[in-house]
């Protein structure tokens, strides 16, 4: 998790506008999501724009996943959730304290409802994703 720790020490000294804009840089670092995983299948429920997120693993049983959303925002904030957890194996993934580690972003007070209200969605599945392969 030192990556997302170090994007905390940036963040912290970032006025609103610049963490927005810090957001839709991740967003837009993220892996490309090829359009033919973007299905009914690999969608978020409950999030105000739509977010796929589709999961691999590697031989060594970690877990990479691949995510995408039409909205700029949501897909930084799917990207600062995927680095709590991206190529880790999945137990890692399951014992991993994914709120704790966003709660110091204070996300809900930096966004609108409308923007954070799929968070714990896209942390439900990402867990339920790691929970099938344990």
């Amino acid at each position: 998790m030192a990556k997302i720790d170090e994007l905390l020490e940036e963040y912290a000294f970032l006025d609103a506008d610049d963490r927005y804009r810090l957001l839709i840089e991740l967003g837009r670092a993220l892996e490309p999501m090829p359009d033919a995983l973007k299905t009914d299948a690999t969608l978020v429920r409950g999030c105000s724009a739509s977010v796929w997120v589709y999961p691999t693993r590697a031989e060594d049983d970690r877990l990479h996943f691949l995510a995408d959303s039409n909205a700029a925002i949501t897909k930084g904030i799917i990207a600062l959730v995927l680095l709590t957890v991206q190529d880790r194996t999945a137990a890692d993934i399951v014992a991993t304290d994914i709120e704790g580690a966003l709660a110091p972003f204070e996300l809900t007070r930096q966004l609108s409802s409308s923007r954070t209200q799929g968070i714990p969605n896209m942390i439900a599945l990402i867990r339920a994703t790691a929970a099938r392969y344990v």
